[in-house]
């Protein structure tokens, strides 16, 4: 670490601050209870989509009655809101965010939808804890990319080797890293909060309680 203090720790939303893999699986699974669709038929149609979405290049407004058309039926897009607030959040995590928020700026870095992020921050009042947040779709850059991590670090006012992201995938540290940042993968399926405290505290983080 050449003894650099942290100054912010930035989570991964899906897959760390929820307890689904992703949002896209969130999203599916309630519009196919909701309609009676098969969660498969679901994922074919939308899924076309994903890449625009996550970019901002397109909105769920923009794509719905094209992304519906393969279903053989209109699906009320109202059903997206609730979908979206389907959402389970890792409860222990957000506790975890809470501590660490005493020492240091404690923000979220995440390829989502705009949409459904602006609905699950004020649905789940993430600005309360979280600043800042970060999206894909309003950088337009992914976590496979500089500018998303770049970004997230100015507006914390850190330099990259002054912070800490955690992802539960393997390949969206690999930029992170490069970058200086240090980096925690956190395994969704196994979901030990209390391994992850103790690795933050390897890198030098300070939790309370």
């Amino acid at each position: 670490m050449e003894n650099k203090v942290i100054r912010a720790i930035f989570f991964d939303y899906d897959g760390v601050l929820t307890t689904d893999k992703s949002g896209s699986l969130t999203t599916y699974r309630y519009l196919s209870k909701a309609s009676g669709i098969a969660l498969s038929a679901i994922s074919a149609a939308i899924s076309p989509y994903e890449d625009d979405l996550l970019m901002g290049r397109s909105s769920h407004a923009q794509v719905w009655r094209k992304a519906c058309e393969p279903l053989g039926k209109a699906l009320d897009i109202s059903l997206l809101a609730a979908a979206f607030e389907s959402t389970p959040l890792n409860t222990s995590m957000f506790s975890l965010a809470g501590r660490l928020r005493t020492h240091y700026s404690v923000g979220i870095i995440t390829d989502n939808k705009k949409d459904r992020m602006d609905h699950l921050r004020k649905h789940q009042g993430l600005d309360s804890l979280f600043s800042p947040i970060v999206v894909s779709a309003e950088v337009g850059s992914g976590k496979r990319g500089q500018e998303i991590f770049l970004h997230a670090t100015s507006c914390a006012g850190v330099e990259p080797d002054e912070s800490i992201f955690i992802d539960n995938s393997e390949a969206n540290l690999v930029v992170a890293r490069a970058l200086g940042m240090h980096v925690i993968f956190h395994d969704d399926e196994k979901n030990d909060v209390g391994s992850l405290k103790e690795r933050l505290e390897l890198l030098g983080a300070c939790i309370d309680g």
